[in-house]
């Protein structure tokens, strides 16, 4: 199953081994393209492969699919050696969350 591979994948990329977790987290998206956790390993992969331009492209994505992603990438050591591109911290900065709009107080609750 898709979770199957995904654990697999987390499990191999814990131990090391990239190849095995990037063959995983590929076959999950040849199912599911927009599947954000698959996303997430595949660049941190690539970032640990020191393929950068793959990895911040990867994600991208996965923090377009799901934004709390970026949080968890910040700290994510997978991803350290992004630490120096400012398309990470562009990518990963923590969204801006727009004031709504004042509410004026009528007289009575003054």
């Amino acid at each position: 199953t898709i979770e199957e591979r995904l654990t697999a994948a987390t499990a191999a990329l814990n131990r090391g081994d990239e190849a095995a977790a990037e063959e995983l987290a590929r076959s999950v998206l040849g199912d599911d393209p927009r599947h954000d956790l698959a996303l997430y390993l595949l660049a941190a992969v690539c970032a640990r492969l020191g393929r950068t331009s793959d990895a911040l492209d990867l994600l991208g994505k996965a923090i377009a699919l799901s934004p709390e992603a970026s949080t968890q990438a910040r700290s994510d050591d997978d991803f350290t050696t992004l630490h120096g591109e400012d398309a990470f911290w562009t990518l990963t900065e923590p969204p801006i969350v727009p004031a709504g709009p004042r509410r004026r107080r009528g007289r009575s609750e003054r």
